[in-house]
């Protein structure tokens, strides 16, 4: 199997030699495999149409790997080369010969400071012609033939011309980025800005024949791999190679268990939104409940509703039984649980078949007594013919049950005993519906019936504590003789925070300290005081202990303070001995202490970022709701296997939904890669800028659960209500995205219906005006590190809660949908970030070069309108205002034609989650504090140091210009100084005496006048402020 890349030409190159051209030509590297083309001299829209030809060593994990594609600019006098842009593409867009077509990339960046534009035109296709084959490395220059830079053969191979590579020594110039010999590298070529070179040789440069006996490895130093990652994306397979030895394979529970799809499964087009058209709403024979139904597709359903039993047969060798009910529908069968010695038992449990998976006409329900050792006794039966089996839709009343008689096994005669049976057809929107028993879960025995099942949870209601430690008296420490250095621990369940020791040691210290705890009603925990003597660096003794219930406290729901109480601290000692009994101590201290419970603040337990809840704690201060948001979550397709079951690759999914308070868990479909769920849940939303987050996720608890086993995450989907038009109803099949160690996959799709409904447009409006957090969050701000300190308690304390439900919601089901590591370090997420900031400036930028291009002269009939624009705004300034708006207002009605029609989803370019070096990954699902080796904790030091060099040159920059400002008028450079201000007063005479509007006109004049009358040298202006001193000469 061969990989074909024609590269067929580029467009728009940017200009290097100089002159305004260059001599570009293409770099591929596969696999550790370089081909280039030929160079192209003097010129910036070059045709290459060349064939460069690549070994697929391993076609099935092709999707795996990636393609680079380097432009550059050939420096032949000087054997160097200029960037001028990259290409990644992936191996999953490969296709085979027969589909191959031309595809235009635009070129890409690859460091911070890296100038690039244009685009390249390839074909990249697989081909099996064995006739193919790779071009041998060549030696002759570069203008005329391409190059092959190739791995060294193995030992066992012979030396052959063809086997050879051309390969040059590392550079020793830098003695910080050297590697040890046990990890070989190969980086793709750098440009010239790179500060270590590769090689000392160009790959132009005649080698002389002894230079090439035996091939030579190339090796990098570490720093050139970290600025390699640092800027750019790097195919998976080629990084995987080069990660430095020592890092291991990264397993967790989440993930241990994942099979990998196959090749070719996902592409990068299957990331993004898919318009459905669902059947919602139909079927639905009451208008009134449709409505509630509308937004899932309705499912059929027999239920039968086994009540109880009487006047069973007792056994002729025991004397009583042990009954159950088993109802056979076809190959289905489902049990009750059965009762010890009872002849009259009650089970009152509820069996659901779905119509879909019917394959009988008549339902059976047997009763049998369950025998220890052999085949159960057979009491009786009752059988049904699903075509007499009525319908019932709600909101009619419950089906009456009623006593069948017992037959026998033939059915001719009926037996003794009666059971109490009701059997109907229903859809998902039955009352007992959530907790019947499901024909597709027969598999699933002992608690993991209560696992599968869909509820509704609510988070427990959450305060911030504020406890302000005051002061306190008369403490006495154990050496009388000494004067305590007390402070005060304070804990509340498993948070503890301690205060500052006194300033000044003293028997009555003054502390005046706040610290923030957060708790959940109901109030289980206490609050612990205890006041400390510090001893000694690395002991303390207890001077006092009181523990308080939290039950005692105001809640506060403004920022007026609450009265301060003093408590009485207790103390225990060991005493004098008397007989067995030891003496009690009584108290000899009190503390000083401002409790309260703060109910204006919201507690964060989401990112505020997308945060779904905006309500501050109090009830009393929470405003109407100002609509209704309702999803439909209807199905999933395509989702990987998860787990290995019997031999057989299967996924047992479930969805979670969070939006406030509100929790919703749909029932788990077992074994089936394309569960649908059709259950229909309702918010009430009290502010539109809020955001609905929903996860799939695969039921590990399915038997005898176990402490080891979690549940794995499938992906995740957020949806903002404020990119939502109301009343309308959204049909999505959302991509189920989720980072792997071993990089980004798509694990299915999510579809859903979503309709957001105002109920009052006026109150929406009004929130718009209103700042989203409550007003504490204002008056009395919490810092940053306690923001990030109590969000963290408060998602412990809400997974705890929600652990200890009936079936529970389990931590890492709530760690997932909060985010509960959304700030941990990540280099892919320090280059999204970057990025969109460049984004953001991209347009200032955009308007810069119009308007230079404008005062240059490029359009003469733009830059007149502007003259003419401009100088009615000089004769008329009360215009520019009006002007400025109504051209933003026009700009706004213009872009409602492009306006978005869908809610956003997860970006994966974005995100710069596409193709991300293993190692980056690896960094990013380590642990805190690091579990990784030595010498790969040091090679990511280095990258942060490369990366925060760089940081700290612009910073340094930017300060050097500002201290230029301040240079100004501060006498550092005296004749500077000097200049300016007498230029000041000459100024301030000129505008005094001339119109403001004769000012402007001329300045702008000046600012758009004609190239003919510019100078190409910098303006004197600009060359004064860049000789003026900065404070940098004075730095070490």
């Amino acid at each position: 199997m061969k990989l074909v890349v024609e590269v067929i030409e580029a467009h728009d190159l940017m200009p290097k030699d100089g002159e305004g051209s260059a001599t570009p030509f293409v770099e591929v590297d596969f696999e550790n495999q370089r081909i280039r083309t030929k160079s192209l001299e003097k010129t910036l829209n070059p045709h290459w149409n060349e064939q460069l030809i690549f070994n697929v060593t391993d076609p099935k994990n092709l999707h795996n790997r990636g393609i680079e594609v380097y432009v550059y600019n050939e420096k032949r006098s000087l054997h160097r080369r200029n960037f001028l842009g990259k290409v990644r593409v992936s191996g999953s867009s490969v296709v085979r010969e027969s589909e191959k077509a031309l595809q235009t990339f635009p070129l890409e960046r690859r460091t911070l400071f890296s100038f690039v534009k244009g685009d390249i035109t390839l074909k990249i296709y697989l081909s099996t012609n064995n006739k193919l084959e790779t071009p041998p490395p060549l030696i002759n220059n570069t203008s005329t033939s391409p190059t092959t830079l190739a791995k060294p053969p193995p030992p066992s191979t012979t030396d052959s011309p063809d086997n050879k590579a051309l390969t040059s020594p590392p550079s020793t110039t830098d003695s910080t980025a050297k590697t040890t010999d046990n990890t070989p590298t190969t980086p793709p070529p750098t440009d010239s800005n790179t500060s270590n070179s590769i090689s000392t040789k160009s790959v132009g440069e005649v080698a002389p024949p002894e230079e090439i006996k035996e091939p030579i490895e190339v090796k990098i130093s570490t720093t050139q791999i970290v600025n390699k990652q640092e800027v750019t994306q790097q195919p998976s397979r080629v990084v995987e190679q080069r990660r430095p030895q020592g890092i291991p394979v990264v397993t967790m529970n989440n993930y241990q268990n994942i099979v990998p799809p196959p090749p070719g499964t996902h592409h990068h087009g299957d990331f993004g939104l898919k318009n459905t058209s669902p059947h919602l709403g139909t079927g639905w024979s009451n208008r009134e409940f449709a409505s509630t139904y509308d937004l899932v597709e309705q499912m059929h359903y027999l239920y039968v509703r086994v009540v109880k039993a009487k006047d069973l047969p007792a056994s002729s060798v025991t004397g009583s039984c042990d009954p159950y009910a088993e109802v056979k529908l076809g190959n289905y069968k489902g049990t009750t649980k059965h009762f010890e010695k009872k002849l009259n038992p009650e089970w009152n449990q509820v069996f659901a078949f779905s119509k879909e998976r019917i394959q009988s006409s008549m339902l059976e329900v047997f009763v049998k007594d369950k025998e220890m050792v052999g085949r159960d006794d057979y009491l009786g039966r009752v059988v049904f013919d699903l075509n007499e089996v009525p319908k019932r839709v709600p909101p009619d009343s419950p089906l009456a049950p009623q006593w069948y008689r017992l037959e026998d096994r033939k059915g001719e005669t009926k037996v003794r005993g009666e059971m109490m049976l009701a059997v109907w057809m229903g859809t998902q929107a039955d009352e007992a519906f959530p907790e019947a028993w499901h024909a597709d879960a027969a598999t699933v025995q002992g608690e993991g019936v209560f696992s599968i099942r869909s509820k509704v949870y609510v988070s427990p209601k959450l305060w911030y504590l504020r406890v302000n430690v005051i002061e306190a008296q008369d403490l006495q420490p154990s050496d009388r003789a000494r004067v305590p250095e007390a402070s005060v621990k304070v804990q509340v369940g498993h948070q503890v925070l301690k205060t500052k020791p006194s300033p000044v040691r003293t028997p009555n210290p003054l502390w005046n300290e706040d610290l923030i705890f957060v708790v959940a009603e109901p109030f289980e925990e206490q609050l612990v005081l205890m006041v400390e003597d510090r001893v000694s660096p690395s002991k303390d003794d207890v001077l006092g202990k009181i523990a308080l219930p939290l039950t005692i406290f105001d809640k506060r729901l403004d920022h007026r303070p609450v009265h301060s109480r003093w408590f009485n601290l207790e103390k225990f000692g060991f005493g004098v001995l008397e007989g067995d009994k030891r003496k009690e101590l009584k108290f000899s201290s009190r503390i000083h202490l401002r409790v309260c419970l703060e109910g204006g603040y919201h507690v964060l337990d989401e990112s505020t970022m997308y945060i779904s809840d905006l309500r501050p704690t109090a009830k009393q201060l929470w405003k109407p709701p100002i609509g209704i948001l309702e999803v439909g979550i209807l199905s999933a397709q395509g989702l990987l296997p998860m787990k290995t079951k019997d031999g057989r690759q299967t996924t047992d999914s479930y969805c979670v939904a969070k939006y406030g308070p509100k929790w919703v868990r749909t029932r788990t479909i077992i074994d089936s890669l394309s569960p649908k769920w059709n259950e229909q849940y309702t918010w009430e939303v009290y502010d539109p800028c809020t955001v609905i987050t929903l996860g799939v996720f695969d039921n590990c608890h399915l038997g005898t659960p176990t402490s080891s086993a979690s549940d794995s995450r499938i992906g995740k989907v957020r949806i903002r209500l404020s990119t939502l038009e109301t009343d309308r109803i959204y049909t999505h099949s959302y991509p189920l995205l989720v980072l792997h160690p071993s990089g980004l996959k798509k694990m299915g799709e999510l579809q859903l219906a979503v309709r957001f409904t105002c109920t009052s447009l006026v109150n929406m409006v009004h929130l718009y005006g209103h700042p989203p957090l409550p007003k504490m969050h204002y008056i009395h701000p919490f810092s940053v590190n306690q923001v990030d300190n109590l969000r963290y308690q408060a998602i412990n304390i809400v997974a705890m809660r929600l652990g200890r439900a009936e079936p529970p919601l389990r931590k890492e089901v709530v760690d997932y949908m909060l985010d509960f590591d959304a700030h941990a370090w990540s280099m892919r997420r320090s280059k999204a970030n970057f990025f969109r900031i460049m984004s953001l400036l991209s347009g200032v930028i955009s308007v810069g070069k119009w308007f230079d291009d404008v005062c240059h002269w490029k359009n003469p009939i733009t830059t007149v309108l502007v003259h003419i624009l401009f100088l009615i705004l000089i004769w008329y300034p009360e215009l520019i205002l009006p002007t400025l708006f109504l051209y933003m207002f026009l700009i706004g009605i213009w872009n409602f034609r492009f306006r978005p029609r869908n809610p956003p989803h997860m970006d994966t370019k974005l995100s710069w989650a596409e193709a991300v070096p293993p190692d980056e990954l690896d960094e990013e699902f380590d642990s805190f504090p690091t579990s990784r080796p030595h010498d790969v904790v040091r090679m990511r030091y280095d990258r942060l140091r490369s990366v925060a060099r760089r940081i700290q040159t612009v910073v340094g920059d930017m300060a050097t210009q500002g201290e230029r400002f301040q240079a100004l008028l501060s006498w550092r450079d005296p004749r500077a100084t000097s200049l300016y201000i007498l230029f000041c007063l000459i100024a301030a005479v000129v505008l005094y005496v001339t119109p403001f509007r004769v000012v402007a006109l001329l300045l702008g004049l000046f600012v758009l006048r004609h190239p003919r009358f510019r100078s190409k040298l910098p303006s004197v202006p600009s060359n004064f402020f860049k000789r003026l001193p900065a404070k940098v000469d004075s730095m070490l």
